[in-house]
């Protein structure tokens, strides 16, 4: 079974001694997190994507986040319309890089299971042991279409997640071949090497919002990924969630998305927040979007009251906005640190072009602050 050890402690920590966790999320994707139409939002293309890579690789930053997404969602810009599949685009960019880690995001209806064990050790060996796998159970019955696969009841859609990844986890730690003979899955004689590398699993991630959500991540997670809609809501909710994993007799880190807008001035990243996310907004691509994730499931008082939300919803999918100057942007992070969040995974409007001022400004204060250490 999974050793526990240094090589276990190193993956869990993404390989970092900082205390408060930095990634970017979305660069595999065009436009990245924003629906808007300013010329200069991301282009996703694979050279900005390996430049990226290597920048925050040498400027210390923990992780890379993509996107599952297998279709855009229209408008003038078709936001999020070409997208790199998500594995191959880790291992490219893991072969690249010396630090970082760098997580697939895989849908788990989509993939047979030893298929994927395979592929995700694949990964994990070609950066010798910095590939992390983020679990999706899905939602988006759009892009299952073109898979010609429909999906399961809301919660079933977890416990079919739960069944594959005991399957992948018992091929990446089981010498003799076994079967199979599950819910979802009957399998015979099934086995699979390498192992992954240096006798660890990579870290898994999940994002869970609902119930059935978070106690899949609770069981299965190392990292669970949630909404900040609020800081003053995000205090119980991070409570509650290592609450459920201590009485479940697990650890878990708990990450939110955050959308970051750092200019030398906060009038400046004020103005430009509003510019790229108000009047230059895809509002045929947000509306698209936060209507494709109601029919799909996101019904609740508090899911209507996120999505109403249209400037977060153009800036950043909705995610948490962290806008202003350097002391700000820092002072921000801060307070989401202090909730209880191990990190976060920031979408910019163009990653290349602004996360210089971050890695220059913002970091050495987050390091005066004690959340990083000095390189």
């Amino acid at each position: 079974m999974t050793q526990v050890g240094d090589a276990t402690a190193g993956r869990l920590a993404m390989y970092s001694r900082h205390r408060f966790k930095l990634g970017l999320f979305g660069s595999n994707c065009s436009s990245g997190l924003a629906a808007t139409k300013v010329p200069e939002r991301w282009s996703g293309s694979w050279s900005d994507n390996l430049k990226l890579a290597r920048m925050i690789d040498d400027a210390g930053v923990e992780f890379l986040l993509p996107v599952g997404r297998w279709k855009g969602y229209g408008g003038a810009t078709n936001s999020e319309g070409e997208t790199f599949e998500t594995v191959t685009w880790a291992t490219g960019l893991l072969s690249a890089t010396r630090h970082i880690t760098v997580f697939g995001t895989v849908h788990a209806p989509l993939i047979h299971p030893v298929y994927a064990a395979k592929m995700f050790v694949t990964a994990d060996h070609a950066s010798e042991g910095r590939f992390g796998l983020n679990v999706v159970c899905g939602w988006n019955q759009d892009e299952f279409d073109m898979f010609g696969a429909q999906q399961r009841e809301h919660d079933d859609r977890y416990a079919y997640g739960a069944e594959w990844l005991s399957i992948i986890n018992r091929l990446w730690t089981e010498d003799e071949p076994f079967d199979v003979d599950g819910t979802y899955f009957h399998l015979k004689h099934i086995e699979a090497l390498p192992k992954p590398y240096g006798g660890t699993r990579p870290l898994i991630m999940n994002a869970g919002a609902s119930p059935a959500g978070k106690a899949f991540a609770i069981a299965h997670a190392d990292d669970l990924f949630t909404r900040l809609y609020s800081l003053e809501d995000a205090v119980e909710n991070v409570r509650a969630i290592k609450a459920q994993a201590v009485a479940a007799g697990r650890t878990i880190s708990v990450f939110t998305a955050v959308n970051i807008v750092c200019r030398p001035t906060t009038r400046e990243a004020d103005e430009y927040y509003h510019y790229y996310a108000g009047e230059m907004a895809d509002w045929e691509a947000v509306a698209n979007r936060t209507g494709t994730q109601r029919v799909h499931g996101f019904r609740s008082a508090e899911y209507e009251a996120y999505s109403a939300d249209s400037l977060r919803q153009a800036a950043g999918y909705g995610s948490y906005p962290v806008v202003g100057d350097p002391d700000k942007v820092a002072g921000e992070l801060a307070k989401i640190s202090a909730l209880g969040f191990a990190g976060v995974a920031a979408g910019l409007v163009n990653y290349l072009d602004e996360f210089p001022l971050i890695r220059n400004e913002v970091l050495p204060r987050l390091e005066r602050l004690g959340l990083r250490e000095a390189a």
